[in-house]
């Protein structure tokens, strides 16, 4: 089709397109490419009609960047490219296949079907569209929540809402999310972090569930098809999915609750040699990709086919430029980076001493305020918690602590040591080179394996409706079904499952570093056992809210929790318990472990007990108090412990928390709580947890 606007060479910087006062300048990087066309579709009332314009190299070409500048395009055009070059992927791993539309890496926005509906032929088709509404922030800035003082809340932005239980207007969306807000805020959380946004495939799962024989989905969307563009399906609005994107944005910050994102850098959708090609690979391969020097096969380091370049400058470049966008035009507040391990990989698969991305993105002034979290490890065993990054900047999901917490919780015997590092802030991982307590994203649950509410209820995983035969997800639960497996109405099983839920709950949350619970496990959101939910778009993951009312207790004391620990600085250190004996700490707060008698500790393999004493003085803000609390991960033996001094002027304690207790009475406000004598013995019930806090203040 002859175009019939006018055309200039353009510029090579920016990369993607951009709006100009004279028109909009399209740039894309390939190397390896011949020739490049830029496809361009221009929707009428009737159809789409698509114009084509080979780009010259001698006119349209700076270096590897090739770009064009157009005047007088009608609105809502859709463009992608077609690229031409050899097709070799076995010899110099070049994949190009001119009769195939790429998806720009740098696109904004994706024209996608509702969710559900196929999508393979998006290679055909042109569906990046360039954003041309602006947008007013009403002043929205970011709300730079001190990373000790936040509370991480992971959700999903589907299954937050999808079930009819939510009563949503908008399920399964971004203004979804908005409809929950007072909930949220009701419960506490300062932060939510959204498992992945970016345009993704959920049609792309080949497996079926056994029984019924329909075909899943990849729900969880760890698989992106883009690093900008907002998935649009997740919007109400599907013609304005980044609009809604932002005002959620600005509606959550209204409320203060900032907004983190789980993004994936370490692979895309295009999967290994077999996997559908739709923009790196027919851009330029053997650059966005690592490949096998002699085979060409890709390295797979993710476990999803493909594993990106992230260390090449001009990936590195793409990852900067995703952040910043996200940052400076959608305004969220931090990243979780998805199987972050990767992003140490030099281009064979080497782990780099000093990776240029890791260090880019800590040292970035732009990204200078924002929350970076890693998730320190990669699907090809590289585990790397507590070493990710010697920067500070730098905070890790902490598998350590999840997995001690696990332990000690399920009966594991020689697990005392280990869980009261992990209660100190984990100095044992983070100390070095600055880091601090809130370096460690405290977690016990996350979307990838059992809620709480399964890990206190199945031994083994029960992924049959995944398709894979129970092959896939993880068999090293750590769990415990607490004597039956699965659902249950023998009311000593429920009672413990409910006081283990709650111990954990007192672990997550009165621990040094950051806390992050996953929405739905406060109400007892359940899997079925199902621990790699990830193809689930259905109950078994979309969050049943009326479980929110049927176990508002557990909500309440998940809420009080919450309370506490944003009223008392003692439990959001800055920085680590100075170490030495109590002598040489008679000023600032400090922890002292206790045996079940006071000045006794126990560090044996048979031990299940712990307790110790937390002293608030001399703190900035005036908190003084003082706490005291007793663990107990003997699965069937109450635990007696003798109650120490309050190290102040009080012959007393308060008894805020007892998990052995039902709601109301399981959490207490200090005022309604009733007094422990100091040297009186407390009974803390198995799998149990009691919380003293000191019946006065300390003066100020």
């Amino acid at each position: 089709m002859k175009i019939n606007f006018p055309t200039f060479s353009g510029s090579p910087q920016p990369l993607g397109a951009t709006v100009t006062p004279t028109g909009i300048n399209f740039a894309i990087f390939s190397r390896h490419a011949e020739k490049v066309s830029l496809v361009l579709g221009v929707k009428d009332a009737c159809e789409t009609t698509r114009f084509e314009i080979e780009l010259d190299p001698l006119i349209h070409k700076t270096g590897d960047i090739w770009h064009i500048q157009l005047s007088g395009l009608p609105p809502y055009i859709r463009y992608g490219y077609r690229l031409a070059g050899p097709m070799e992927p076995r010899v110099n791993g070049l994949a190009y296949n001119d009769s195939l539309i790429m998806l720009d890496p740098y696109a904004k926005e994706v024209r996608s079907p509702r969710w559900g509906q196929d999508r393979s032929s998006i290679n055909h088709q042109t569906c990046v569209l360039i954003p041309l509404d602006t947008y007013d922030w009403e002043g929205d800035r970011p709300l730079n929540i001190p990373l000790q003082d936040t509370v991480i809340y992971e959700m999903h932005v589907r299954g937050f809402t999808r079930h009819a239980s939510s009563q949503c207007s908008f399920p399964g969306t971004f203004k979804g999310i908005c409809e929950k807000i007072d909930y949220m805020k009701s419960l506490g959380i300062t932060a939510v972090e959204l498992m992945p946004v970016t345009e993704f495939d959920e049609t792309e799962c080949l497996f079926r569930n056994p029984e019924t024989g329909k075909k899943l989905r990849n729900y969880w969307g760890y698989s992106p098809l883009s690093f900008f563009a907002p998935k649009a399906s997740y919007s109400s609005d599907s013609a304005h999915p980044l609009r809604e994107f932002k005002d959620m944005v600005k509606t959550l910050h209204r409320a203060g609750i900032e907004v983190i994102l789980d993004i994936v850098f370490n692979h895309t959708s295009e999967g290994g040699w077999d996997g559908p090609t739709t923009s790196f690979r027919g851009i330029d391969n053997p650059i966005y990709y690592l490949l096998d020097p002699g085979t060409k096969d890709y390295l797979n380091f993710s476990g999803c086919g493909n594993t990106c370049n992230c260390n090449h400058p001009i990936v590195r470049a793409l990852i900067m430029d995703a952040l910043h966008w996200w940052v400076m035009e959608m305004h969220v507040d931090g990243f979780r980076f998805d199987l972050a391990s990767i992003l140490g990989r030099d281009q064979n698969g080497n782990v780099l001493r000093n990776p240029p991305v890791v260090e880019m993105i800590a040292e970035d002034p732009i990204l200078a305020n924002t929350k970076i979290i890693a998730e320190a490890w990669d699907a090809a065993g590289l585990y790397q918690v507590g070493h990710f990054s010697s920067h500070r900047r730098w905070a890790e999901w902490n598998g350590r602590f999840r997995d001690d917490v696990r332990m000690f919780m399920n009966g594991t015997p020689g697990m005392v040591s280990a869980l009261a590092t992990r209660i100190a802030g984990s100095s044992d991982l983070y100390q070095h080179n600055g880091r601090r307590p809130c370096n460690s994203i405290n977690f016990i649950t996350s979307h990838d394996g059992f809620t709480l509410a399964d890990l206190v209820s199945y031994n083994e995983k029960r992924n049959l409706a995944n398709g894979e035969n129970n092959q896939d997800g993880d068999n090293n639960n750590l769990s415990w079904d607490s004597g039956v497996s699965g659902p249950t109405h023998d009311p000593a099983v429920l009672a413990l499952r409910q006081r283990r839920i709650k111990t954990m709950a007192v672990l997550l949350l009165l621990s040094q570093g950051v806390p992050m619970l996953v929405a739905g496990d406060e109400f007892g959101q359940s899997q079925q056992g199902n621990n790699n939910a990830w193809c689930q778009d259905n109950e078994i993951s979309w969050l049943n809210w009326d479980l929110a009312e049927k176990n508002k207790g557990r909500v309440r004391f998940f809420r009080k929790l919450i309370q506490l620990r944003k009223a008392h600085a003692i439990f959001r250190r800055v920085d680590f318990f100075a170490p030495g004996s109590p002598e040489m700490q008679t000023s600032g707060q400090t922890i002292h472990w206790q045996a079940l008698e006071p000045g006794t500790e126990d560090w044996s393999e048979h031990t299940h007990t712990l307790s110790f004493l937390l002293k608030g003085c001399a703190v900035n803000d005036g908190d003084n108090d003082n706490f005291f609390i007793m663990l107990n991960g003997h699965s069937a033996e109450e635990a007696l412990f003798t109650i120490p001094e309050t190290g102040i002027t009080a012959s007393t304690w308060k008894k805020i928390i007892d998990t052995r207790q039902e709601a109301p009475r399981d959490i207490l406000d200090h005022a309604k709580a009733g007094t422990v004598a100091v040297g009186s013995k407390v009974k803390v019930a198995a799998m149990g947890c009691v919380v003293l806090q000191s019946a006065e203040m300390l003066p100020v």
